[in-house]
């Protein structure tokens, strides 16, 4: 018997893998992975992200999808875009959504009010975000003075008339994209960073907070570190949520006149424009709407189901009432019986 031999004879038993000879070993799954699993059995949920990730595609490519259908958002149609009366022509082959009052395509404009629309809510969200976040998470961890100033502040930022500072600001500096995104972060953040603070309040006297401090980590390290990486859940459904407000917000803006420049295709400014003519061109009116609410729609759906994914406990709770619910029906039937 050779040398191998013994060594082989005595060594101990490979240990059995799980689920068999053959069986795959049982692999553990992050917390992310769960709440992918949970999302994508709402159909809801699928829905709307796979409308949302069609119109981002839309409106990254608009430049080739205008060049393919002939017409840009600022060019107008003399010959078939108007009618005789000068009143804006209806869908045909020619504008497959028809026309606006100066004769320029609705769907060129309705994909270029993609665009705009995703630029200003994403932009303006990121911004909030990072300024709630980290105002929100310094307010929490030091409390006492510091906890004072900055959360009156948030509580002054929500209170502010944020109408009255677009049109201020809009008649100092001139309507811009750049501007309504300010506007916008400017009165998110304070929401945002409230939330961040309770949530700062609840975790920093955990045992790995007090870990850290008892090997010395600073203030800073502490907070960019070890707690706002436990904040990631809750921000993003936050995010998520944000990002249909500050589309909604910069539509509202954009229609009053505070805010993008009145010859940007937006949905707001289309909204404008088709006041005007909607009486007698409703498709004016439609198609701006349409976008607007389809898209506002889908990015709720998705940041509910998103949060019901993060937060196992709310999807049980709905469930547990579901079930109540039918087993009271049953027992109501029953009764009839």
């Amino acid at each position: 018997m050779s040398l191998s031999d013994l060594e082989a004879e005595s060594l101990p038993p490979a240990a059995e893998v799980p689920g068999g000879p053959g069986g795959k070993a049982i692999q553990g799954r992050s917390p992310w992975r769960l709440a992918w699993d949970r999302l994508r059995k709402d159909k809801a949920a699928m829905v709307s992200l796979v409308f949302l990730v069609l119109l981002i595609l839309v409106a990254l490519l608009a430049p080739l999808l205008v060049k393919w259908i002939g017409w840009t958002p600022e060019l107008g149609d003399r010959t078939n875009g108007i009618t005789v009366d000068g009143l804006p022509v209806s869908p045909s082959i020619w504008h497959l959504l028809g026309t606006d009052r100066l004769g320029r395509d609705v769907l060129v404009r309705t994909i270029y009010g993609a665009r705009v629309s995703l630029v200003v809510g994403l932009t303006a969200t990121l911004l909030a975000t990072v300024v709630g976040v980290v105002v929100g998470t310094a307010a929490g961890f030091y409390g006492g003075a510091v906890d004072t100033v900055l959360a009156r502040t948030m509580d002054v930022t929500l209170s502010f008339p944020y109408l009255l500072l677009a049109v201020a600001l809009v008649a100092v500096f001139g309507a811009s994209t750049a501007l309504t995104i300010i506007v916008i972060a400017f009165f998110s953040w304070a929401a945002i960073g409230r939330i961040v603070r309770g949530q700062v309040l609840a975790i920093k006297e955990r045992e790995f907070v007090e870990a850290a401090r008892s090997l010395g980590a600073s203030g800073g390290r502490i907070m960019f570190v070890d707690m706002i990486p436990n904040l990631i859940a809750p921000v993003t459904v936050l995010a998520s949520l944000t990002i249909p407000a500050a589309i909604v917000f910069e539509s509202t803006l954009s229609y009053l006149g505070a805010g993008t420049d009145p010859r940007t295709p937006s949905w707001g400014n289309m909204l404008s424009d088709a006041t005007e003519v909607y009486q007698v061109a409703p498709w004016t009116l439609f198609a701006p709407a349409g976008a607007l609410i389809l898209t506002t729609l889908a990015f709720n759906i998705l940041g509910d189901a998103v949060r019901d994914a993060l937060d196992p406990r709310s999807e049980r709770l709905f469930a547990a009432q579901k079930a109540q619910k039918k087993s009271k029906k049953k027992s109501k039937k029953k009764s009839r019986k």
